[in-house]
């Protein structure tokens, strides 16, 4: 009877460590990622008023990207919001295109974390072609958090960060209204 407690006890504390191992393997950079294409995956799939939000609208970037990144998204919803118009991006930024599929997905970390800073990578398949986004991400009150989304297109990268640092033609923020 006592072997069995004892084999009992090994196996439990090794279900445990196993768990725990994964659950720190998921609290890497990655993990924000993977979170950010779950929430994409998701919001492809549904259509009309009541479809789930992308990853980068409320509640998802508040969890998902860094402050910084947060208030430049907000920023560009606001000017959209007020002058009626599209704001700098014209395109998913997770999907690289203002349509797509996630198939196949493939998230890695390509530079290991360092001084609170990763890069992590996604491949995916979108109508059955490849499609590969860079993330830079930092940690933030101990979670790792999207600070930039890098896409390249024609052999180019355009990073989500410079084209909504752009100054807006209009808006509260810029001090003048917008004309509707």
């Amino acid at each position: 009877m006592r072997i069995g407690w004892v084999a009992k006890s090994v196996v439990a504390a090794g279900l445990l460590l196993a768990a725990t191992v994964a659950q720190a393997a998921e609290a890497g950079p990655e993990a924000t990622v993977k979170a950010a294409y779950a929430a994409t995956i998701r919001s492809l799939a549904s259509t009309g008023p009541k479809a789930p939000p992308p990853p980068w609208r409320p509640p998802h970037r508040d969890r998902l990207m860094s402050r910084d990144l947060t208030a430049l998204f907000a920023r560009d919803d606001l000017y959209q919001d007020e002058s009626g118009e599209i704001g700098h991006l014209g395109a998913d930024p997770f999907i690289n295109g203002q349509d797509g599929e996630v198939k196949r997905l493939r998230v890695t970390v390509t530079e290991a974390p360092a001084a609170g800073r990763a890069l992590v990578s996604a491949s995916f398949l979108s109508f059955k072609q490849r499609v590969s986004v860079r993330f830079r991400m930092v940690e933030e009150d101990g979670r790792w958090r999207i600070d930039d989304i890098v896409n390249r297109v024609e052999g180019k990268d355009y990073a989500v960060r410079d084209a909504l640092s752009q100054p807006y033609e209009c808006g509260s923020f810029m001090n003048k209204p917008c004309q509707r």
